[in-house]
């Protein structure tokens, strides 16, 4: 008989909920994440036939291994369907963790597979972009202080831009300043240099990068986002979905006669959604051009340059999704994207 298993999953704490055997009351334990050894013991004791609920939240990784490891398993709820479910307006972590631990069966709670490759990439993705974010700083103080000495706008990786900037006339702390900047920025060209060396390894052994790679305006960094965050593409039904997943998608608050289209949802990955924009930025497609111009006329620039990332990634899923069902359909199709080259 499976064991039902509430958890309420805090950084360095947790509250559980479950139903004692004994007498079939539902119990509450609460465990500090220091004491590792009493939670080992206590979810062995639970066997493998446990099932424990969690909420879509926090920092899992330790516990979702601790998990595995004994073969049990982890489902991760919706956390704002899990409060509408609750029977209280009051909330602390014994109701946190669920009044009822059998309704883990509830349709809001999906089962979770073990994936510590995926987690890895993303963490490998977003400290590549904070890499280049602490880089385009260093830059922009850089090119501040050639301003501020009068030279012509330039392009810092030039060599012939660094030596004007260690040509100009300095007192000895701007020397200092723009020496230290100059050493930091190349640190952080190399750190950016070995993060994309390790990210081109996985994306050569990952098919599904390579065939995002053959799209026009799509690269290494852009592949591998859109890879690991979306998973399996074939779990959506529609293309469109796959935009409301990335929150680009916009809210509508809509009553009676009264119709109004809001501001994008900015759910899901919010490096995915950065990196879209980039891409939509620099793609040279005519269609998303003239889309981008008409939508530029009737409603302004800003709105214009939302909807550019939305059509980029409605074309791009468009190729997947297809590509990728053909793939799963007929195992000899060729690894060809629409607009792209045969790989």
């Amino acid at each position: 008989m499976a064991v039902y298993i509430g958890v309420d999953f805090h950084p360095y704490e947790q509250t559980l909920a479950f139903v004692d055997e004994a007498d079939g009351e539902i119990g509450y334990k609460r465990f500090l994440h220091s004491d590792k050894a009493g939670i080992k013991a206590f979810y062995r004791k639970c066997g493998k036939d446990a099932v424990i609920g969690t909420e879509a939240t926090g920092s899992l990784w330790w516990f979702e291994k601790l998990l595995f490891d004994n073969g049990m398993t982890l489902k991760i709820g919706d956390p704002r369907m899990i409060r509408r479910a609750a029977l209280s307006r009051h909330k602390n972590d014994h109701r946190g963790c669920g009044d009822d631990p059998g309704s883990i069966d509830a349709g809001h709670f999906r089962r979770s597979r073990r994936g510590t490759s995926r987690a890895e990439m993303l963490d490998l993705l977003n400290y590549r972009h904070s890499l280049v974010s602490k880089r385009t700083s260093v830059v922009n103080q850089l090119q501040a202080f050639a301003r501020s000495k009068g030279l012509p706008r330039f392009r810092l990786p030039a060599v012939k831009a660094r030596k004007k900037i260690e040509e100009v006339e300095t007192t000895q702390v701007e020397r200092l300043l723009v020496s230290s900047r100059f050493v930091l920025c190349d640190e952080l060209t190399r750190q950016i240099k070995a993060v994309e060396a390790r990210l081109e390894e996985e994306a050569n052994k990952e098919e599904r990068a390579q065939l995002l790679m053959t799209h026009p305006g799509i690269g290494l960094i852009n592949a591998m986002a859109l890879v690991h965050t979306l998973g399996d593409v074939r779990r959506f039904r529609r293309k469109e979905e796959v935009v409301a997943f990335v929150g680009l998608d916009p809210l509508e608050k809509s009553s009676g006669e009264t119709r109004r289209i809001g501001s994008i949802s900015k759910r899901g990955s919010r490096l995915a959604r950065y990196l879209l924009g980039q891409a939509a930025q620099a793609s040279r497609d005519k269609k998303i051009r003239k889309f981008y111009s008409e939508v530029s006329r009737r409603r302004g620039r800003p709105k214009a340059k939302l909807q550019r990332p939305v059509s980029f990634s409605l074309t791009v899923m468009s190729c997947f999704v297809t590509i990728s069902a053909t793939r799963s359909l007929h195992g000899g199709a060729k690894l060809v994207c629409t607009r792209g080259q045969e790989r």
